[in-house]
């Protein structure tokens, strides 16, 4: 008598038993993998080469001590998924777990379906980052994570990411009780940040700081004794009278002993009465209009369009993106030809006019401007950029201290030959908005306080001929299903036999 285990029955049972008990294998091995990854993250490790996904040593440190908690709201474009970004946000968040006084949220949100959530944060535009903590908040744009070349037809193209660095130095600044001051300086009827004049006001200048985590207050230097201690830059926007002497000694000693940091806007037409503390940082501005001849370079508002740069952080967007600046009356500003170029001073021209431009020396006498030789500015031989004419300039000074070998960062300067590039009427032009804030950030130090790599973007791209798209479009319409078809008939045909 044949054995029970041995019926049609009891087989069909013991394949059933065995099909549960491998799904339920499978799925307590999905499970157990879903849980370790859930409650111990820290058991990753990162097999890339250059370890492109694991976050640097200086981050993780100071991510172990933040001392408060950040959120950070990302605004992303459904079109541009850049997983670079969420991947190292996903890093942020997983590092900062075992500190339950500085952990960091990251929140997703859409604009346009979300408008009651975006605008009481002040997000109105996708690709945008902000980082809050408490009281304390600051924006930038997902581009300025990325390193930007142009191809050969002309698009930019992001060759490196740069989040890393950035991230963690607004999560540093954020994160940090104190913000950083700004003053911007009065009594010589400068514009003024409280104003919303559209041609007089900064009041837009004051908000994009103060979204950025700035305080920003004023600074009469006709009534102050010194500039205030922890002053982390010092702002003039078209002052209408000259500095006295005294102010000037006041700005040389804080951007000479201090280290200080100093924007200025000089409008044309105007004594700013600062020829010595510019000739010390190695920069000339010069008492004249620039007046352009090429209809390129006029807005039909007669605003002067300016799109030559040299490379520098504070320009790098405006090459990166080709935007351009719109400048209403701008005088010429270049490096001083006869500066000394010892003492670790380096003067840069860091935008310029067309080729077609020069300096009005005569302005204030004639309705129609021209072009007389040797009287009215024209480039000068061997100077930087070539057949151009300066509108803005940078000066820094870097020292080596006697016993270190290393260089300790000065005083920074920047120039603008315009007096209304920030006023409101203008401010909303990306390329103006763009080189103010890159030259705060440049000035206060947010773009070299770490020393964090870029990473490499990898791309791959399949190069296929019009005939191989030809055999692959057959293999995907033919051979496949063939090879299926003669799987089954084998099937079939073992069965029957």
């Amino acid at each position: 008598m044949p054995s029970p285990l041995q019926s049609f029955r009891a087989v069909r049972w013991l394949r059933t038993l065995n099909l549960v008990l491998q799904a339920l294998l499978v799925l307590t091995l999905f499970g157990g993998l879903n849980y370790l990854a859930r409650n111990h993250p820290e058991w990753r490790k990162d097999l890339t080469n250059d370890r492109r996904f694991s976050l640097s040593p200086e981050t993780l440190s100071y991510l172990k001590n933040l001392p408060r908690p950040v959120r950070i709201v990302v605004t992303l474009n459904a079109d541009t998924p850049n997983p670079e970004l969420r991947g190292l946000l996903q890093e942020y968040r997983l590092a900062t777990e075992a500190n339950p006084n500085g952990a960091i949220k990251i929140d997703y949100l859409d604009v346009y379906q979300n408008r009651r959530e975006a605008e009481p944060l002040g997000l109105d535009q996708p690709d945008v980052i902000l980082l809050l903590a408490g009281d304390q908040r600051t924006a930038l744009a997902v581009d300025d994570l990325y390193r930007i070349t142009r191809d050969k037809d002309g698009k930019p193209v992001r060759t490196a990411f740069l989040g890393e660095k950035e991230l963690t130095a607004r999560l540093l600044d954020v994160s940090s009780p104190e913000r950083k001051k700004i003053y911007f300086l009065a009594g010589h009827g400068e514009l003024r940040p409280e104003d919303t004049d559209a041609n007089r006001g900064l009041s837009l200048v004051r908000e994009q700081l103060r979204i950025r985590n700035f305080d920003v207050e004023s600074l009469d230097l006709t009534v102050a004794r010194s500039v205030p201690e922890k002053t982390a830059l010092l702002i003039a926007v078209a002052p209408q009278a000259p500095y006295s002497a005294k102010e000037q000694e006041l700005l040389r000693h804080y951007l000479s002993n201090s280290a200080g940091r100093l924007l200025l806007f000089l409008a044309p037409g105007t004594k700013h009465g600062l020829e010595d503390l510019l000739l010390d940082w190695g920069t000339l501005v010069d008492d004249d209009v620039i007046y352009d001849t090429g209809a390129e370079n006029i807005t039909e508002d007669g605003e002067l369009i300016i799109g030559a740069f040299q490379p520098h952080p504070i320009t790098q967007t405006l090459l990166n993106f080709g935007v351009a600046l719109r400048l209403g009356a701008t005088r010429s500003v270049r490096p001083d030809p006869g500066r000394s170029l010892g003492g670790g001073l380096t003067t840069l021209t860091l935008a310029a006019s067309s080729k077609t431009a020069w300096g009005e020396r005569s302005y204030r006498d004639r309705v129609i401007p021209r072009y007389d030789p040797g009287v009215d500015i024209r480039p000068l031989p061997g100077m930087e950029p070539k057949d151009r004419l300066g509108v803005i300039t940078a000066a820094e000074r870097v020292a080596v201290r006697e016993g270190l070998n290393f260089s300790v960062r000065g005083g920074r300067l920047v120039v603008f030959g315009s007096g209304d590039l920030i006023a409101n009427a203008r401010i909303a032009n990306v390329g103006n908005q763009s080189v103010f804030l890159n030259a705060v950030n440049w000035t206060v130090d947010r773009d070299t306080q770490l020393n964090i790599p870029a990473r490499p973007i990898e791309r791959f791209q399949l190069s296929l001929s019009a005939g191989d798209l030809a055999k692959l479009r057959y293999a995907l319409l033919f051979a496949l299903p063939g090879l299926a078809a003669l799987l089954g008939l084998a099937v079939y045909w073992t069965r029957r036999h």
